[in-house]
């Protein structure tokens, strides 16, 4: 647990710089054509997984820490954290194009990458419909525009879909969070939310001027939230276990999601997303 709990916390302490960086340069202003001889490094887990969805894996030679999906890029170089990238270990690889998540990776990194004359493609993600147009971004800069456009339409099609099927007013009070020693969950601009959005739902905590705040049982009891989204690798077992002792106060059902897939700008946020609106619906 303790080890599942960190790698929890690096995941929403990356996620939590989105609002500190936020006035950093577009991504379309930064965009560079990359060379015929084309090799890749991504600085996000997203990244590297638009890489392999796109066709390109065969460029890739480093990503950075958490890019476990799919299971082959586990095998890469790791060049970047939650905490910076290692510019010495890019620069040693000679990379052509490097990708970088504006509002995940420090600003200073990206510009010195960039001064050293390594060409940057910045992409910043802040809602789902970015994903989509970020994504068709890169396909034209690496020559994979058709596939980028028909992975980005079914992308914006199902978004769409589920955002038409859950469609009621007023939006469910859900409690989502992703641990509970401390217990914190999410406030009305966290990416989370967005998600609960596409299902008719939004956070209990919709008040907070923060992102993620850290909150009592006893404020969740007072929301009186519709379902708790427990955003966790637990098991089913030790997630209850939790809420037991408050059962005869709390009736939600309990609802889990992979934070992996959650946390990300990634494709596959669709079928988790399916998963979520089915739980809370």
């Amino acid at each position: 647990m303790m080890s599942s709990q960190k790698s929890f916390i690096a995941v929403f302490a990356f996620l939590a710089m989105t609002s500190a960086f936020a006035d950093a340069e577009s991504s379309e202003d930064q965009i560079v054509k990359a060379s015929p001889e084309l090799t890749i490094i991504s600085l996000a887990p997203h990244l590297t997984e638009w890489v392999y969805s796109l066709g390109l894996e065969q460029h890739l030679v480093a990503v950075s820490d958490y890019s476990d999906y799919p299971s082959e890029a586990t095998s890469l170089p790791r060049v970047a954290d939650y905490q910076g990238a290692d510019i010495a270990a890019i620069v040693a690889l000679k990379p052509t194009l490097v990708l970088a998540w504006d509002g995940g990776n420090k600003p200073q990194d990206i510009n010195k990458l960039q001064a050293l004359g390594i060409n940057v493609f910045s992409s910043r993600i802040t809602n789902l419909s970015d994903i989509a147009s970020e994504l068709i971004k890169l396909g034209k800069l690496t020559d994979k525009e058709t596939a980028a456009i028909r992975l980005a339409h079914q992308f914006q099609a199902d978004i769409s879909a589920l955002e038409q099927q859950y469609d009621v007013a007023p939006r469910k009070s859900v409690f989502y969070y992703s641990w509970t020693a401390p217990l914190m969950t999410i406030g009305p601009n966290a990416w989370p939310n967005k998600l609960l959005n596409v299902c008719g739902a939004k956070t209990a905590f919709e008040d907070s001027p923060v992102d993620y705040p850290q909150v009592s049982v006893k404020e969740v009891l007072t929301k009186q939230p519709t379902a708790l989204i427990a955003a966790s690798k637990s098991t089913p077992e030790e997630l209850a276990y939790f809420w037991a002792p408050h059962r005869d106060f709390l009736q939600a059902p309990l609802v889990t999601v992979n934070p992996d897939i959650t946390s990300r700008f990634s494709l596959r946020l669709i079928n988790e997303l399916k998963n979520l609106c089915n739980g809370i619906n």
